[in-house]
């Protein structure tokens, strides 16, 4: 069996993410929670639940998932496959199995769980985050011929492929760049529909307005900027 690590980055997620560790299957090797500056009890109920827990004081999801990238490169044993999940159990964590799939089963390198609005549990979605989506995977199937259609955040990737990419987003535009330099590098890919519910707890992106504007800006951003190189 490959080596799986699960990356989670939380920001306040006390009340949801023991939920999220436990439903995880039993066949990852390590579940890694990234408490992001977390004002609750976050961390605890994390280190409780059986997750490794790192601490990342500086805001931002990109820099928490570079956080546990930073602490996966310094063991000894690498993993095959590194799963990214948001804390806020919004994703439905057993679904990791059909992620993963794909790259074990038909040597895919990258993974997208695509929040299909059939799947989609009614609210689950902001009306800023399903326009957002929809407007970045046509730009990037406009400018750069691929078949994404969503920035969903469970995702699976290579670990040798996640190191080329050589991510460097440190806040919202984390899943963006992850798809264009897959794009640019030529990784193969696939979507896989997941189901989606309401989170537990007030989004931290797309429940605030500023979020939403500052999201949609990093991401737009990224796409513009390579469209150009």
């Amino acid at each position: 069996m490959p080596i799986l690590k699960v990356i989670i980055p939380a920001y306040n997620e006390a009340d949801s993410i023991a939920k999220v560790i436990h439903d995880i299957p039993k066949t990852v090797n390590e579940i890694i929670v990234v408490n992001n500056n977390s004002t609750d009890a976050t961390e605890v109920n994390a280190k409780q639940a059986g997750a490794t827990v790192l601490t990342e004081s500086r805001k931002g999801y990109g820099y928490a998932c570079l956080k546990g990238m930073a602490y996966v490169s310094k063991q000894e044993i690498k993993p095959d496959i590194v799963v990214f999940l948001d804390g806020d159990y919004s994703d439905f964590p057993e679904e990791l199995t059909k992620i993963v799939q794909p790259i074990i089963e038909d040597n895919i390198d990258f993974v997208i769980g695509a929040r299909v609005k059939r799947l989609r549990e009614p609210g689950s979605m902001t009306q800023p985050q399903i326009f957002g989506n929809g407007l970045a995977t046509f730009l990037m199937r406009i400018m750069f011929g691929s078949n994404f259609t969503d920035l969903g955040p469970f995702r699976a990737i290579k670990y040798q492929k996640l190191l080329a990419l050589k991510m460097e987003d440190k806040t919202y535009g984390w899943t963006v760049e992850m798809q264009l330099k897959a794009l640019k590098q030529k990784l193969s890919y696939i979507e896989i529909p997941v189901s989606y519910r309401n989170r537990i707890g007030v989004s931290k992106v797309s429940g605030t307005l500023n979020g939403a504007i500052m999201a949609g800006i990093k991401i737009l951003g990224w796409i513009f900027k390579y469209s150009f190189k």
